[in-house]
């Protein structure tokens, strides 16, 4: 940068130029040109800017009870000033420039209109005024019938020439308005809080992976009718209607359809909604799951009022149509519902098996016996044991509005209904058996309690499937149960250890016939050889005994030939005797003679065998039976010495017995 000496301005004011005089005129007439722009108004607006134009004065007087000059009456004018060249006269306007309104994108600009007609009693939005071409035209929204207050319209993302004279916009981070009031800010500064704190600012995302719905209330329209709590459905919703509130994004379309304020019964799902939340406010909450070995039965509180489709024996209630008014007579089957929480309530009814253990501190999977308890029973004997118990039960689909209608949900049938039934069932089968007898026969109860109870789980339209008896337990009230268990269980391992004892003798025995089969294997061959010995030995012997028969028969046949032969001299010296005897003569002949005779017809009469069968040998000083009691006879009646005689058996001491009194009668006869 040039630098200038000191030196050179001193010098420039110490010897100033005189100005010529037309310089003069040329400079006055310069400032009057000047002047006569500024006062004619000569503006020029950036494109990036628009303005207001403000009028001072005018003909036709100042405004009374507006904000917006329509008839070029003094005061704020409808139109603005875009970017360029504008005259407008300083003396009668005044002109304000202002940005161009920007919305970013993905946020939602509110507005609000300062001037127009006030709203009706049942408004709390001003109605969408399409002549405004999105509040860009002041003039057109008030010439017809725009009203003042926030408004049910809305500004998506772009840049607006707006009048922030009569609108003003409301950003979340920025507000665009023309100060005109002293607590103009403070008032839109509330208005944006409310908004934020509604999430206002942004769409409405619903995303499908969170399964999730949205439930709106509309703010603004008629209110419901008496009795109603659920605005019913408007728009394309209803059918046959062509109208479409575009899922509230429209609001004019939706109160012309009819709709109202309050909680509505159309739901918002999976997508984007950029819906005023001045005119609507949507609440998130989850959809509807009926996760499988489930349904759910639906009670709707919003619909016309159905017919009673539960038939005629069924007294506890109404079942109707699907969109009805009541107990939706057909479940909804395992899936995800758009259902709407605050028309209607769903309730979760499980189809599986669901297991209800009456066991103290113990819970099924379904959590339904939360209250459940062991039941107490007071026994035959006096005992005062507690029975776990545990109950499979069913609920059929098609019958579960049923259960629903008659005891409002699961829990309450079980709690108000399957517990005491139960319960007293089995304190009256505890009444009628021993602790030891409710012990042992638990498989019976058990089979008898599950075809008992069948019928009564039926008429509250349930299946049962089974009853299981788990073992009596001692109470807080009764110790001496377990001392019974003691015993039993003393019992049960006296016969686990006599059955081991058994168990161990037969082991024993079986590991002696293995060792024993061990040891014959070893020996296996000298044991065969040894057999071979036995049955050779055995053979031998037979062969021995055939020749001891063969030499028997042989000396049997000898001996009777030779008894044969004895016999014939012995009768023949029988008859020389008889003869020697008549011819000696003599009463002892004569008896021995008849005592002969006798003996003859004796021995023919009994059919005794006088001579053996088998005279295994005969040596010397030998004799026969027949020679023996001839001897013996003789011997006695002569009165000889019979000590040398052999021994007697039966059979000759019966024949010498009768002979001897044969004898003594003959003898008698004779010397007599």
């Amino acid at each position: 940068m040039e630098k200038i000496p000191i030196s050179s301005f001193q010098g420039a004011i110490s010897s100033p130029r005189k100005c010529k005089m037309w310089e003069i005129v040329f400079l006055f007439m310069g400032a009057i040109l000047i002047f006569f722009f500024w006062m004619a108004g000569i503006r020029i607006i950036p494109n990036n800017f628009c303005a207001i134009v403000e009028k001072r004065m005018s003909s036709r007087g100042s405004l009374k009870d507006r904000i917006i000059a329509l008839n070029k009456e003094a005061g704020y004018q409808p139109e603005i000033l875009r970017g360029g060249l504008h005259i407008k006269p300083r003396y009668i306007f005044s002109i304000h420039k202002i940005p161009l309104v920007t919305i970013p994108r993905g946020q939602i600009g509110y507005v609000f209109a300062r001037d127009g007609v006030p709203l009706k009693p049942s408004q709390t939005l001003g109605r969408i005024v399409e002549e405004s071409h999105d509040f860009q035209s002041v003039r057109g929204f008030l010439e017809n019938n725009g009203q003042r207050g926030p408004q049910r319209g809305i500004l998506r993302e772009g840049t607006y020439a707006i009048n922030l004279s009569q609108f003003v916009v409301i950003l979340e981070n920025r507000i665009y308005y023309w100060q005109i009031g002293h607590d103009d800010s403070k008032t839109f500064e509330w208005m944006s809080e409310q908004i934020r704190r509604e999430k206002g600012f942004r769409p409405i995302t619903i995303q499908g992976s969170e399964d999730n719905i949205g439930i709106v209330t509309v703010h603004d329209g008629p209110p419901l009718s008496p009795g109603e709590i659920i605005a019913p459905l408007v728009g394309a919703e209803v059918p046959g209607s062509k109208a479409n509130h575009n899922h509230f994004q429209d609001p004019e379309t939706f109160l012309e359809s009819g709709g109202r304020r309050g909680k509505q019964y159309q739901v918002l799902v999976d997508g984007t909604y950029f819906i005023n939340r001045l005119f609507a406010t949507v609440e998130i909450v989850p959809k509807t799951i009926v996760p499988v070995g489930y349904v759910g039965v639906v009670v709707s509180y919003v619909g016309s009022k159905g017919i009673d489709e539960s038939g005629i024996d069924y007294k506890h209630g109404e079942l109707v149509e699907v969109g009805k008014k009541g107990v939706w007579k057909d479940s909804l089957m395992p899936g995800k519902y758009p259902f709407n929480i605050y028309a209607g309530m769903v309730i979760l009814v499980p189809t599986t098996n669901i297991v209800l253990k009456w066991i103290k501190n113990v819970i099924g999977s379904h959590k339904l016996d939360e209250n459940l308890s062991a039941i107490d029973l007071i026994t035959k004997d006096a005992f005062e044991p507690e029975l776990p118990l545990s109950v499979v039960i069913h609920i059929d689909y098609r019958r579960a509005p049923l259960v629903i209608q008659r005891f409002g949900d699961v829990k309450k049938l079980v709690d108000q209904t399957l517990d005491p039934m139960v319960a007293a069932y089995f304190k009256n089968i505890g009444q009628t058996r021993t602790l030891i007898e409710l012990i042992q026969e638990r498989s019976a109860i058990q089979a008898t309690a599950s075809s008992d109870m069948k019928e009564k789980f039926a008429h509250y339209d349930l299946e049962l499937e089974e009853v299981l008896i788990g073992t009596p337990a001692s109470s807080t009230n009764d110790g001496r149960i377990e001392q019974i268990l003691v015993q039993l269980r003393d019992r049960q391992i006296a016969r686990e250890k006599l059955e081991t004892f058994q168990r161990q003798q037969e082991a024993s025995v079986k590991e002696r016939e293995l060792n024993e089969a061990r040891a014959r294997a070893k020996q296996q061959e000298f044991l065969t050889e040894s057999e071979i010995g036995i049955d050779i030995q055995k053979n031998q012997g037979r062969a021995e005994y055939e020749r001891s028969v063969q030499e028997a028969m042989r000396i049997r046949t000898l001996a009777e030939a030779s008894a044969e032969r004895q016999a014939r001299v012995g009768i023949a010296q029988a008859l020389a005797i008889q003869e020697k005897v008549r011819a000696y003569g003599g009463p002892r002949y004569q008896v021995l003679q008849q005592s002969v005779d006798r003996f003859s017809r004796a021995i023919e009469e009994s059919k005794v065998d006088v001579v053996p069968k088998m005279v295994i040998g005969q040596g010397e000083g030998s004799y026969s039976a027949f020679e023996s009691l001839m001897f013996m006879i003789m011997s006695e009646k002569m009165g000889m010495d019979m000590s040398a005689l052999p021994k007697e058996g039966e059979a000759v001491k019966r024949i010498k017995k009768g002979i001897l009194a044969s004898l003594e009668g003959k003898v008698e006869e004779v010397v007599t």
